[in-house]
């Protein structure tokens, strides 16, 4: 069993590491830290991403540079609407060998351990349900057999928050298996003149590789032992429970809210506390990492009602609310 210098040595390690893999990804994409800093915790805490934002941002290329920087197999698949399960499952084929006839199952891109699932919301539901049992569940069942996807596994989904025609929704089942959804922003003037500049001359830079699987699975399991104080528990139970209009004590919550967060955002939250806190080299949470994970883990995780859409209340306003009280 490891001892208290180990851990220590462990987060020092950890924390070196990711400075450099940050440090890579910062070559490639401009102005999006803050996207950076949330997708690394994500992972970090072997979690799913949501990423929303304009075409034209980054967020494809921001998950092809973090496949070859942390040394994952990555793969892209295009969601349309014509997209069937197999197509990312896989299928079985029939083939004969020696006169001998068999099938033979054939894996899809969802085989990998980083898979960019790009506008996602634009695969019909009966595709979508496919994907959410490999999310959850971290396999897949063809034809009655299960296979085991590899470890570790993460989904990096992306949506356009403007164009609706002719998509498909999210249900709120899989929208709760994201453990984050990270808002992708427009950058600032200095690293989009940056970005003009190193990506339209001769030569563009490529990603560098600075972990592998087996790092990042290592991480995880760190991530995982780190101590929570009573103070960063009793703040998360307080700001998911109070999200709950049946039960909660805001005003702003029974009056605009239509359904609340459930256990998984407690549980993300605790595991994206720690991660954020190992990326920060510390070494443990502080309440100050549950408000500022809040948006990304709570605003997919609540729904409001006709009231709020009346009144023009959001749901980030709702989540602001919330953080005010466990300030105060």
């Amino acid at each position: 069993m490891p001892t208290d210098i180990d851990v220590v040595n462990q987060i020092e390690g950890l924390n070196t590491r990711l400075a450099e893999v940050r440090e890579r990804i910062g070559r490639i994409i401009f102005g999006q830290q803050r996207v950076i800093d949330e997708t690394l915790t994500t992972l970090l805490a072997g979690g799913h991403v949501l990423l929303i934002g304009v075409p034209g941002l980054a967020k494809t290329r921001l998950v092809q540079t973090l496949g070859t920087v942390m040394g994952l197999d990555d793969k892209r698949v295009q969601f349309t609407p014509d997209l069937m399960p197999a197509d990312i499952l896989g299928s079985e084929v029939l083939e004969e060998i020696d006169g001998t006839r068999s099938f033979r199952f054939i894996k899809g891109p969802v085989f990998c351990q980083l898979l960019m699932a790009d506008e996602i919301n634009r695969a019909s539901p009966r595709t979508q349900s496919a994907l959410l049992q490999s999310m959850q569940e971290r396999k897949v069942s063809v034809a009655g057999h299960y296979y085991d996807l590899p470890s570790p596994f993460h989904v990096l989904a992306t949506q356009n928050p403007l164009e609706q025609e002719g998509t498909y929704p999210l249900p709120e089942a899989q929208l709760d298996r994201f453990l984050m959804q990270v808002d992708v922003d427009y950058p600032d003037e200095d690293a989009e003149r940056r970005m003009l500049i190193a990506t339209t001359g001769a030569e563009e830079a490529e990603p560098v590789q600075a972990m592998t699987a087996t790092d990042l699975l290592a991480a995880q399991r760190l991530v995982r032992s780190i101590p929570v104080g009573d103070s960063v528990v009793e703040a998360i139970l307080s700001l998911v429970r109070a999200g709950r209009p049946e039960t909660s004590e805001v005003e702003i919550v029974r009056r605009h809210v239509a359904w609340g967060p459930g256990p998984r955002a407690s549980q993300a939250l605790m595991l994206a506390a720690r991660a954020r806190a190992v990326l920060d080299g510390r070494l443990s949470p502080s309440v100050d990492d549950v408000v500022a994970l809040a948006q990304p883990i709570l605003r997919h995780r609540m729904a409001l009602n006709f009231s709020a859409r009346a009144e023009g209340v959001r749901v980030a306003d709702v989540i602001d609310a919330l953080c005010d009280r466990l300030a105060s």
